[in-house]
């Protein structure tokens, strides 16, 4: 990688959030609830990520587009402190509004969210010919589908290419979804993403599935941590015990920050693994995705308790 290359592209579309906490059930057709609380933050995983690696000290730019609609507006104090480059957000009326309603209870989550217009932002040439760019996050393959060149532009100029597929009910058990992600240098389904794409119920099966089709992949598992697949080896590391859990959401794209920001800082691979496996867990103490703000300090001494305290298992 040439000098001066350092900056990470995430591209994704970009929701308002609207999250309520604090419900004793979710509420049924017909029935109505009361949340104790309610913020409106920025979400979506190509933001969160972004965030989340500008917080790591990882230069990020977001490739996204917003409408010009009041309550796209009420997003812009917090995306302008996030630290993200947004020289390619794209300000477009049919880009919202684009609101995604989050219930938590008892740290899980429901959504109701709305897509507006087109996820291809306008700024997509000008930020791949960027002389800065190094690697592209592809956050959903939902964006993927709707610019199905994505992947192949964005090698063609010389960038390295991660892919969360992101829960999508209309693609995940499509079979001609690993063909589209072709090209993908590290692919980072979760647990159940990864058992759905590769048609298999064993999660150490599926992710060796899916290590022969993409160099690098990452099964994100909650709970019980990450696995880590490469096409002769395997290993996993265990999430840190205890903690509070206040919102889970956008979890999967904190981990994958962490992840990121070391991998292309070429640290082992299992300090890759113990990185996202710490940012993830740091994320669900606060509301909304990208609501705890990382600290690389924090982040380098919770993975070096981490790996000293679990030696690697191998899947």
């Amino acid at each position: 990688m040439s000098a001066g290359r350092d900056l990470v592209l995430s591209i994704g579309r970009l929701y308002c959030d609207i999250v309520f906490r604090g419900l004793d059930a979710m509420p049924c057709l017909g029935e109505e609830r009361f949340a104790e609380t309610v913020a409106i933050v920025p979400g979506g995983g190509g933001f969160i990520t972004a965030a989340h690696l500008a917080a790591l000290g990882t230069r990020a730019g977001l490739l996204a587009r917003i409408g010009t609609d009041p309550l796209s507006g009420t997003l812009a104090s917090a995306l302008a402190e996030s630290g993200v480059d947004l020289r390619w957000l794209e300000h477009a009326p049919e880009a919202g509004p684009q609101p995604t309603v989050v219930m938590v209870q008892d740290g899980e989550r429901a959504f109701l969210s709305r897509r507006a217009g087109s996820a291809r932002p306008a700024t997509l040439d000008a930020a791949l010919a960027d002389p800065a760019a190094r690697h592209l996050h592809i956050a959903e393959f939902a964006t993927l589908a709707e610019v199905p060149d994505l992947i192949g532009r964005a090698k063609r100029a010389g960038l390295t290419v991660s892919l969360d597929p992101s829960w999508d009910d209309d693609w995940i058990r499509r079979p001609d979804l690993i063909e589209r992600a072709a090209g993908a240098d590290i692919f980072l389904p979760n647990a159940a993403e990864a058992i759905a794409i590769a048609r298999s119920d064993d999660l150490d099966e599926a992710g060796s599935r899916l290590a022969g089709h993409f160099p690098v992949v990452v099964v994100k598992d909650g709970g019980n941590g990450a696995r880590l697949f490469r096409r002769n080896t395997a290993f996993s590391i265990p999430a840190p015990e205890g903690g509070p859990v206040i919102d889970t959401t956008g979890a999967g794209d904190a981990f994958n920050a962490g992840f990121l920001a070391a991998w292309l800082a070429a640290r082992s691979p299992e300090q890759a693994l113990a990185e996202g496996v710490v940012c993830g867990t740091l994320s669900v103490r606060s509301v909304g995705g990208a609501g705890t703000r990382l600290d690389r300090a924090d982040v380098d001494a919770m993975s070096r308790d981490l790996l000293c305290s679990h030696d690697r298992i191998d899947a």
